[in-house]
C-alpha cells in the first residue's frame, strides 16, 4: 500500500492521506489548509486528488483543517461515501456550510478589488451549494464498531478525545502479500479535559502509526492552574473596564470556555453582572450540536447537564447570531467577556472586535489554543507590536495572555504515554500534523525512550508501506519543494528604491503644496507598513 501526504507534513493543518491499495483508492481526511497565503494557495491545487477516483473518505472529526475541502473534492467529481461519526456528521452539516460561506464572501471582496483594478474577478474556493451537495454524502458509523468500506480495507473509529465525535482510525489493510495494520491518531485530546473523554488506546497491534506532533516539543503550561489564570485575566481587564476577548474554536473550544465560565461563576470569581457574548453563529449552532449528543461527552458533565445544571446557560450570557447583534457589543462601554470565532483571528467576526479593542490599554485577548504560522493570532502571541485588520494597521495595547490548559491537543509527555501503551519493537511510527521542530524534538524521545526511529514525510511526498518492512519515501515531483526567498535581493532593491526617493526630493520640492502633501501621506503610509514588517522580525 502507499500514502501520499497531501497536508499537515511538517505543518499542522490541511490534514489529508490519499492511501493505494491493491482494492481502492481512498483519503483519511481532506482538510484545508490555513495560516498564511503560500498555505492556502495549496486549496486551490486539488487536481493530485484526483477527486472522482477516490472509492470513499474516512473523516477523523468535524474540525475545517480536517475537513473543510470535502466540498471542493465534491466539486472536481467525487461521489463516494464519506464515513464519520454521528456527532461529526452533525457537525459537518454547520461548518461546511459556514466555511462554504466566507469562501463566497472572500471570493466576492477579493473581486470587487480585482475589477477596480481593472482585472478579472475571482471564483470562490466552492459555494454554499457545492457544501449542501456534500452532505448527501456523509454515512455515520459508531465507535469501537468495525466496518468493511470495500472488500479488504476493514476500519474501526475510536473515540480520540479531542473534540465531539472525534476519533483515531485502526486499518487492517489486506493484499495479496498479506494484511497490514495502520493506526491514524487524527488529532489526540488531552487526558482529564472538561468536555471530553480521555483518549481511547487502540486495540489493534500496529505495524504502522501514524501520530500527530503538533506539541511535540512541549507540555502545555499549568493545566491545573487554568481556572486561576482564565479568572486573573478577566479581571484584568473588568477593573480596568475594558473587555475581555477570547479568540476561539466554534467547535469545542468554545464550550469548554463556557464550561469554565460556569464553573467560576459557580466559585463566585466571576465579576459581578458582566455580560459574556458568544458572538458566532457557528459556536451558537455547535453548542446546540453539544447538548444534543451528551454520550460523546465527558460522563460527569453529561450528569451535570441532565441535573440540570448548565454550562451553556451562565446568567449574563447572551448568543449572538446578527450582524447588529455582533455591532452593538463593541457599541457598549464597560466590561464584558466576548467568545468569538476564529480561534487564531485569521477570519470571522473576532477580526472586528480585535480592531476596536487591542489598542485599548486594559483590555485583554486570551488564546486557549493553537495558533498556527503566519496567522494574526500567532503574530499576537509572539509579541506583535501592530496588527494589520481591514487594511489598518492598528497597535498593539491590549495585554496578551496565554493560558495552555485548553488546548484540545495532547502536550509532549502525553503523546508519548498515549504512544507507550502500544510500542512493540517492530511498530513504524511516521509523525504527521506538527511543525518541524515539534516533529523533531519528538522525534529524539521516541527514539530514546521506544528506540523508534520516525519517519517525517513532505508535503506530496508518497510512502511505499511494504508488509512488516520500513517506510520506504518517495520524494515529492520535481518543482513541489517551495523556492528559496532570495531576501539579499530584496534588500537591494529596497536600498535601490531609498536612493532614488532621495535624489527625487530635490524635485518633490518643488511641487506644489498639495501635491506635497499627497505624496507625504504616502510615505508615511509606507513608513507605517515598514514598522509593521520590523516588528514581526
Amino acid at each position: 500500500m502507499k500514502v501520499q501526504l497531501m497536508g499537515a507534513a511538517q505543518a499542522v493543518t490541511g490534514s489529508c492521506y490519499i492511501i493505494t491499495t491493491a482494492n481502492a483508492r481512498f483519503a483519511i481526511d481532506c482538510g484545508m489548509h490555513q495560516g498564511g497565503s503560500a498555505l492556502e494557495k495549496r486549496n486551490f491545487n486539488t487536481s493530485a486528488y484526483n477527486a472522482s477516483e477516490l472509492d470513499f473518505i474516512l473523516v477523523t472529526h468535524a474540525h475545517i483543517d480536517h475537513s473543510g475541502l470535502l466540498p471542493r473534492l465534491v466539486k472536481e467529481g467525487f461521489t463516494g461515501p464519506i464515513y464519520c461519526t454521528e456527532a461529526t456528521k452533525a457537525l459537518l452539516g454547520i461548518m461546511l456550510q459556514d466555511s462554504a460561506h466566507i469562501q463566497e464572501t472572500e471570493a466576492e471582496w477579493a473581486s470587487r478589488k480585482l475589477q477596480r483594478q481593472g482585472e478579472k474577478p475571482v471564483d470562490p474556493l466552492y459555494t454554499l451549494e457545492d457544501a449542501e451537495s456534500t452532505l448527501q454524502y456523509l454515512r455515520s458509523t459508531s465507535y469501537n464498531t468495525t466496518f468493511e468500506p470495500t472488500s479488504g480495507v476493514a476500519v474501526t473509529y475510536r473515540d480520540a478525545g479531542h473534540i465531539l465525535g472525534s476519533a483515531f482510525l485502526e486499518l487492517a489493510i489486506t493484499e495479496p502479500e498479506g494484511t497490514t495494520k495502520v493506526v491514524f491518531s487524527g488529532d489526540l485530546g488531552r487526558p482529564n479535559a472538561l468536555l471530553m473523554n480521555d483518549p481511547s488506546i487502540p486495540k489493534l497491534k500496529a505495524d504502522y502509526l501514524f501520530l500527530e506532533s503538533t506539541y511535540g516539543d512541549r507540555d502545555h503550561k499549568n493545566e491545573d492552574t487554568s481556572l486561576e489564570e482564565l479568572a486573573t485575566a478577566i479581571e484584568y481587564s473588568s477593573s480596568r473596564g475594558e473587555k475581555t476577548i477570547f479568540p476561539a474554536f466554534a467547535v469545542e473550544r468554545t464550550q469548554e470556555i463556557l464550561m469554565t465560565l460556569h464553573l467560576l461563576h459557580k466559585a463566585g470569581k466571576l465579576p459581578v453582572g458582566i455580560p459574556i457574548y458568544v458572538d458566532s453563529p457557528l459556536a451558537v449552532r455547535a453548542t446546540k450540536i453539544f447538548r444534543e449528543h451528551p454520550e460523546y461527552l465527558d460522563k460527569e458533565f453529561s450528569q451535570r447537564l441532565k441535573q440540570g445544571d448548565d454550562p451553556f446557560a451562565i446568567p449574563g450570557l447572551r448568543y449572538i447570531t446578527d450582524v447588529k447583534g455582533s455591532q452593538e457589543i463593541n457599541e457598549t462601554p464597560g466590561p464584558g467577556i466576548i467568545i468569538s470565532a476564529s480561534g487564531m483571528c485569521n477570519a470571522g467576526r473576532i477580526r472586528h472586535h480585535l480592531r476596536h479593542n487591542l489598542y485599548r490599554e486594559g483590555a485583554a485577548v486570551v488564546f486557549t489554543g493553537y495558533q498556527g504560522v503566519g496567522t494574526p493570532g500567532r503574530k499576537l502571541v509572539d509579541g506583535a507590536k501592530t496588527l494589520n485588520l481591514f487594511g489598518e494597521l492598528v497597535y498593539v495595547k491590549a495585554k496578551i495572555f496565554t493560558i495552555g490548559g485548553f488546548s484540545g491537543h495532547a502536550g509532549q509527555s502525553q503523546i508519548l504515554h498515549w504512544v507507550e501503551q502500544i510500542a512493540h519493537p517492530d511498530l513504524r511510527i511516521v509523525l504527521i500534523h506538527g511543525e518541524k521542530n515539534a516533529q523533531q524534538a519528538l522525534s529524539k524521545l521516541l527514539q530514546s525512550r521506544f528506540s523508534i526511529t520516525p519517519t517525517i514525510p513532505a508535503y506530496l511526498e508518497e510512502l511505499e508501506l511494504l508488509h512488516g518492512k520500513a517506510v520506504v519515501v518517495h520524494p515529492c515531483q520535481e518543482g513541489i519543494t517551495p523556492p528559496q526567498i532570495n531576501w539579499d535581493m530584496l534588500y537591494e532593491v529596497t536600498e535601490q528604491n531609498m536612493e532614488r526617493l532621495k535624489k527625487g526630493l530635490p524635485q518633490v520640492r518643488q511641487r506644489q503644496w498639495p501635491e506635497q502633501v499627497d505624496l507625504r501621506d504616502q510615505l508615511l503610509e509606507m513608513n507605517r507598513q515598514f514598522l509593521h514588517l520590523l516588528s514581526q522580525l
